[in-house]
């Protein structure tokens, strides 16, 4: 076998391996000789077919045949040859020429990159530091009382928080439009689900009384043919109706799973919720961060063949979240975050290999468990992970990243960054909405 390989653009390698023609040959003549003894011609006996009728009707086919099954297992003993590591599937062009007596194939693919990580010691990480204090714990209360709020019916004039009843009918140039009309439609005012304008020009409005709204239409805006168009909405004010909110008593905490109605261990358990969440929110800021430095340090091709198979990933991640719906997402949605998924995993196999870090049992244990502390029967959960070695993998190799985490961040500057809970988990939820 003769092999010989040639760079193309970044890690594209081109490779040409020649077989020895008395090899495929030989398989040739070995799969006619069995099949032969079995081979069913009209003229012939079965099994008496001669050699040479066989050789000529099947002799072509069969030379693919073997030629096919030798792609793969010389492709294989050509990159242990040459020292080369695949990122994907290659590109097979097979170069076959029986009167030439010439079989062989060219095999076009990616490779994984070399690279030596580079130093981070120059890198600077700011490290949030934060608490829940207790205006934290009355914010988070006071949310959790406007989700359970209740609207009571008056006879005012319509004030911002105020949830409204209306009916409305748009017209733009005079002529109504698909989607601007309806009746019987709460609307909380300051909820910022309409278009500007409409909400705040219906504040003062008081039950029975209508009012006309001249507005413009964003641009851009969903409905590209309304975009940017000025639009007239004439309102009915059906009802109005003030927020009651509902006192922290027991009937209260009940409702969020505290069956003795006990306030203060709703308390402390809101608390506890809490901090968790800042503390998930601290790793997560600061790991981000750490990958921001890691990738700053090895600015490393890529291959493209990981790229496209991430775009993939993400893209039916994605699908599933939307309910499995069947729709063409287009690549470049996820381009720039598969890219850098694609390098940090290189970069972190990298540091785990140089490093010699393996995933602590002890700490895999404690995330398991912490994680399972969510659930009614945290023992099942415990069981579940542990009774299945891929599932068992993933929090490994989230302990793994902790790992790295922790290395990397005694090897750059680590600056300690104030912040508030709010500040914090505010940024890092649109963050997260960003990224989604």
């Amino acid at each position: 076998m003769q092999v010989s390989v040639e760079a193309g653009e970044g890690l594209e390698r081109r490779m040409k391996i020649d077989l020895p023609f008395e090899q495929v040959s030989d398989e040739v003549e070995k799969r006619l000789q069995k099949y032969a003894r079995s081979a069913r011609l009209p003229g012939f006996r079965p099994g008496k077919v001669p050699m040479k009728v066989l050789r000529k009707r099947y002799g072509e086919q069969l030379h693919h045949e073997v030629l096919a099954d030798m792609v793969q297992s010389s492709f294989m003993e050509a990159l242990n040859q040459e020292s080369l590591q695949p990122a994907g599937m290659p590109h097979i062009e097979p170069d076959f020429d029986l009167q030439e007596q010439r079989v062989g194939f060219t095999a076009t693919f990616e490779v994984m990159p070399e690279f030596e990580l580079g130093s981070v010691a120059d890198k600077v990480v700011k490290r949030p530091v934060a608490e829940v204090a207790d205006a934290d714990l009355d914010a988070m209360i006071q949310r959790l009382r406007e989700q359970r709020k209740a609207w009571n019916p008056v006879e005012r004039a319509a004030e911002k928080g105020d949830q409204l009843t209306i009916s409305f009918t748009g017209t733009v140039d005079g002529e109504a439009f698909e989607g601007g009309s309806s009746s019987g439609v709460t609307l909380e005012l300051g909820s910022g689900r309409m278009i500007p304008g409409f909400e705040e020009g219906l504040v003062g409005a008081a039950p029975g009384e209508s009012r006309v709204l001249d507005l413009t239409f964003p641009d851009p805006y969903q409905a590209t043919h309304l975009a940017g168009k000025p639009v007239r909405f004439e309102v009915m004010v059906d009802a109005v109706a003030e927020p009651a909110l509902p006192e922290v008593d027991a009937e209260f905490v009940k409702g969020f799973g505290v069956e003795d109605g006990d306030v203060e261990r709703f308390m402390s358990d809101v608390r506890a919720n809490m901090e968790r969440e800042l503390k998930d929110r601290i790793q997560a800021r600061t790991k981000e961060r750490v990958m921001d430095a890691l990738l700053e340090a090895n600015e490393i091709a890529v291959p493209e063949a990981l790229v496209e198979q991430e775009i993939k990933a993400m893209g039916e991640q994605m699908r599933q979240a939307m309910g499995g719906a069947e729709m063409q997402l287009p690549s470049e949605l996820f381009a720039d975050a598969a890219r850098r998924r694609v390098a940090l995993g290189l970069i972190l196999g990298k540091v785990v290999k140089d490093n010699d870090i393996t995933a602590d049992e002890g700490r895999v244990r404690k995330m398991v468990e912490e994680m399972a502390s969510t659930y009614e029967q945290p023992q099942a959960v415990i069981d579940y992970y542990y009774g299945d070695r891929s599932r068992l993998s993933q929090v490994e190799t989230s302990v793994l990243e902790e790992q790295v985490v922790e290395l990397i961040l005694e090897q750059v500057k680590v600056e300690d960054e104030p912040l508030s809970f709010d500040a914090l988990t505010r940024s890092e939820s649109a963050s997260d909405q960003a990224a989604a």
